[in-house]
């Protein structure tokens, strides 16, 4: 390397104190990592609370059906489920039972809908009161997966808009290392402090996108474990009513 070249390079590579230019840069710079630091700080909150939920969902729902597949007595287990910790298939089987109770009640004549075609209305045969019921987990399952999603899609989108923030900062960083080139001082010496403060900006959306991405995959993988529990606790459900009530 031709040593007047040399020179310059190593003083301005022993010389560049990256974060420091980055906090007295201000500007653009500054702002796009401000950003990029709060969407961090984010990800990293919405991550810790989803999965506490998340795990406690499937631990409970878990717990639950362990219990189902024991009880002897739908009633007594209805019963004993007012007392138990919330969890979906908790509200699933205590949604289900009540749609069953007054199903029977209305065969017993001791609760009466009024005819009709509305969703209201009286099930007009015993496959429909059978379909209502299963409608009724249908909606309680989704209602239940809707509620533990909320915000998760949040960590996809900063896993794919981050890394483009810090982009955009880095162009905008070596624009103005570019358009500061002062032709009476080394080039080197000019531009390469503005390069590197400029480079951070993708650095620190590379940091922000790498675990967002990483933790809604997890997540989405614990929901999905969650949503095939409570397909199989459904399942099992509407088998036994109709084995013992609509058969």
């Amino acid at each position: 390397m031709n040593s007047a070249l040399a020179l310059p390079l190593a003083t301005a590579t022993q010389g560049v104190d990256v974060w420091s230019q980055v906090f007295d840069s201000g500007g653009v710079v500054l702002a796009v990592l401000i950003v990029l630091i709060l969407l961090s700080a984010m990800c990293w909150f919405v991550i810790g609370v989803k999965a506490f939920v998340i795990g406690r969902a499937l631990r409970l729902s878990r717990s639950f059906v362990a219990t189902f597949r024991n009880a002897t007595h739908l009633a007594e287990l209805y019963d004993a489920s007012e007392v138990m910790e919330d969890s979906p298939a908790r509200e699933m089987f205590r949604s289900g039972y009540e749609e069953l109770d007054l199903i029977l009640r209305e065969r017993e004549g001791r609760s009466s809908r009024p005819s009709g075609d509305g969703p209201g209305a009286r099930p007009a045969s015993s496959d429909a009161a059978f379909e209502n019921i299963e409608r009724t987990l249908a909606q309680t399952s989704r209602t239940a997966r809707a509620q533990l999603e909320s915000m998760v899609g949040f960590l996809a989108t900063v896993g794919s808009a981050a890394p483009f923030i810090g982009l955009f900062g880095t162009v905008w960083g070596i624009m103005n290392a570019f358009h500061g080139i002062d032709p009476d001082e080394p080039i080197l010496e000019t531009v390469t402090p503005h390069i590197a403060e400029a480079l951070v900006a993708t650095a620190v959306g590379l940091l922000a996108a790498i675990p967002a991405v990483m933790a809604y995959n997890w997540l989405v993988g614990r929901m999905e474990r969650l949503e095939v529990d409570l397909e199989h606790f459904s399942t099992d459900f509407l088998n036994i009513l109709r084995r013992h009530f609509f058969s």
